[in-house]
């Protein structure tokens, strides 16, 4: 199962409230302002500062 557009449409990274955009067949979701990934597990995205994955440790882990 995927990520529905309509759920994309209204996450927003907590820290800087920008949009986010799914990466790695949506297994995370990165916010390109703050440079991190936020996980999505069971299809669920974990949308938690202390959850998320620097972007550059995150393309290594692919």
């Amino acid at each position: 199962m995927t990520l529905k557009k309509e759920l994309l449409d209204v996450l927003a990274c907590p820290v800087c409230k920008g949009g986010v955009e799914p990466v790695d067949a949506q297994k995370g979701l990165k916010c390109s302002a703050c440079k991190v990934v936020y996980p999505v597990r069971n299809d669920i995205p974990i949308m938690l500062p202390d959850q998320s994955v620097p972007e550059e440790e995150w393309t290594g882990k692919a």
